[in-house]
């Protein structure tokens, strides 16, 4: 009888587990499932890569906007946090990322609101690794305007070759920046691009998930 209150107890902490934690990007597991490519501009290159005995996703890119994107709606109200780790290689410099022809990032995350046949009603967040600021900076897309709108994590104080590790409350974030409260997003996407400044840079992905706190 103990040992089966036992094993029950074990089954129930397995299950809150999994009901807490909602894996995205699983590339730990060498795993690049659901992720799908999309090209603005050249390629990225992306690859799974062992760093420090752990598999990550590498980018490199060269003059080239390109990012993988993961289509699959999260209820926000069973996991509104959204954590990552990431690191870069290298920094952009001299650029004015608000501008159109310096809209480059070596790191971003982002998550999307699709408006369905309403296009003009998508909405996304994009978590960037900024190149010459200080992080918490806000700032809507140069290209999109306030329908994208831009945080800044990471900026010039951050060590390169040093992993960081984010943790966003991101239906607080998506309350605080558009006004609405939204319950679920529709996809998860992350980038590395240089092909609007011409530039280079290099950048690591760890795991990706959703957890209730």
């Amino acid at each position: 009888m103990k040992l089966f209150i036992l094993l029950s107890m074990l089954v129930a902490a397995q299950n809150v587990a999994a009901e807490s934690i909602l894996p995205i990007g699983e590339f730990s597991r060498n795993r690049l499932d659901g992720w799908e490519q999309k090209s603005f501009k050249g390629e990225t290159r992306y690859q799974l890569q062992t760093l420090d005995g752990v598999v990550v996703l590498r980018a490199d890119s060269q003059a080239a906007g390109s990012g993988l994107f993961k289509e699959q709606t999260i209820d926000l109200e069973k996991t509104p946090f959204l954590n990552w780790s990431w690191r870069i290689s290298n920094r952009l410099t001299g650029l004015n990322e608000q501008s159109k022809s310096d809209d480059d990032y070596a790191a971003r995350v982002y998550v999307v609101v699709k408006g369905g046949l309403a296009f003009w009603r998508t909405k996304a967040i994009n978590y960037v690794w900024f190149s010459n600021s200080a992080k918490a900076r806000v700032w809507p897309n140069a290209f999109a305007g306030d329908h994208v709108m831009m945080l800044a994590l990471r900026g010039s104080e951050a060590a390169l070759n040093v992993w960081q590790t984010e943790k966003r409350d991101v239906r607080a974030d998506l309350k605080k920046l558009f006004g609405e409260d939204f319950r679920t997003i529709d996809a998860v996407a992350l980038m590395t691009d240089t092909d609007n400044s011409h530039g280079q840079v290099s950048a690591f992905y760890g795991d990706i998930w959703f957890s209730k706190d």
